[in-house]
């Protein structure tokens, strides 16, 4: 029965709407600070189970006796869906804390701003087609389309690393460059299979 509740969808949508408990808790506070106190936690988790959901893959190949990535795996659309609902959070409080600011010119020309909304563009059709309907609808096209969740990756990590004049590059490499290294990974895995199947 345990088991059973562990794997529940239900129960995993829960682990995944703890972080937002305290977020919630904060904006309801009536602090007068706190929308803009959440910008950096609900970007945050955005991209932590971004770069979540895109390790599973590499994590199964590098670690094929452990089933804690295949588990993943089941989820994954879960995790993306995740970091689409803190990134359209972090982009409404940003609205909410900017005003009519936020499309001013110079606002917009600044890096680590369009960086941020083009990923956020990018996120919304791979959030709108992660229902079952639209992966049978999509068929083969549909990992097409994820695969523009790697562009999304690196406008984050730019987005990220050029708050406060690149201030932030530091908490930005310590959350991408496990990803970097397991990408790596996988590219070069891919390239050793291909090379002994022409040998």
């Amino acid at each position: 029965m345990l088991k059973s509740f562990l794997n529940h969808p239900y129960t995993f949508w829960a682990v995944l709407c703890l972080p937002a408990i305290p977020m919630v808790a904060g904006l309801t506070s009536g602090d007068p600070k706190a929308v803009h106190q959440l910008l950096h936690p609900t970007g945050e988790f955005a991209a932590r189970f971004m770069i979540i959901a895109m390790m599973i893959t590499p994590l199964m190949m590098l670690l094929k006796g452990w089933r804690g990535p295949r588990w993943l795996m089941k989820r994954r659309r879960y995790l993306g869906v995740a970091a689409f609902g803190y990134a359209a959070l972090h982009t409404v409080l940003y609205l909410i804390d900017e005003g009519a600011g936020a499309f001013a010119g110079g606002e917009l020309a600044q890096t680590y701003i369009w960086t941020g909304w083009l990923a956020f563009a990018i996120f919304v059709p791979l959030a709108v087609t992660s229902t079952d309907g639209w992966v049978r609808q999509l068929g083969p096209r549909w990992k097409t389309l994820q695969r523009f969740v790697y562009g999304a990756a690196v406008l984050t990590l730019v987005h990220w690393a050029a708050l406060h004049d690149w201030g932030g590059i530091g908490a930005a490499m310590v959350h991408f460059v496990p990803l970097a290294a397991l990408e790596g990974y996988r590219l070069w895995s891919n390239m050793q299979r291909r090379s002994l199947r022409l040998a």
